[in-house]
């Protein structure tokens, strides 16, 4: 949250499924397992953590109606025929395979992340990507990023 030009904590959240999470690991340069290891071990003051400089950014792809009523089971077409580049992901939130068919299982459905050094262009081909989708059961947030993106 940004109040008079400040950024502000209002949550924290790191679960694995949170676009937050999903937004921030990729930047990771340090070896995941690495930390992972440390943590069970009740040593990660050992850990020198190093993160890639460029930035990330998350667009949740989700079902229309959300966070109230949506509907769930709706095919969605396309996603076999997004291609990625090697910074880009889509994690799948709200999702289940029937009869090799994704489907909608939820509120929250397709986490569509990238990393790189410029925010316009992370974000006009993020929503790209999920336009080519062409699911019309689907809805995305528009604003994501245009506080802190330069025209």
């Amino acid at each position: 949250m940004i109040v008079d030009n400040d950024p502000y904590l209002i949550e924290y959240n790191v679960r694995m499924g949170d676009p937050e999470c999903q937004t921030i690991l990729p930047r990771l340069k340090t070896d995941f397992s690495d930390v992972l290891i440390a943590c069970i071990n009740n040593n990660l003051g050992s850990i020198n953590l190093e993160w890639f400089e460029e930035k990330s950014m998350c667009i949740v792809l989700c079902s229309k109606g959300y966070p109230d009523k949506y509907e769930n089971n709706v095919e969605i077409e396309g996603l076999d025929k997004a291609t990625l580049r090697k910074n880009d992901f889509i994690f799948h939130a709200g999702t289940k395979i029937d009869d090799s068919k994704i489907y909608s299982n939820g509120g929250r459905v397709l986490n569509f992340v990238t990393i790189s050094k410029n925010l316009k262009d992370s974000r006009d081909y993020l929503i790209k990507l999920i336009n080519n989708l062409d699911w019309k059961n689907g809805h995305f947030r528009k604003d994501i990023g245009f506080k802190i993106i330069d025209k």
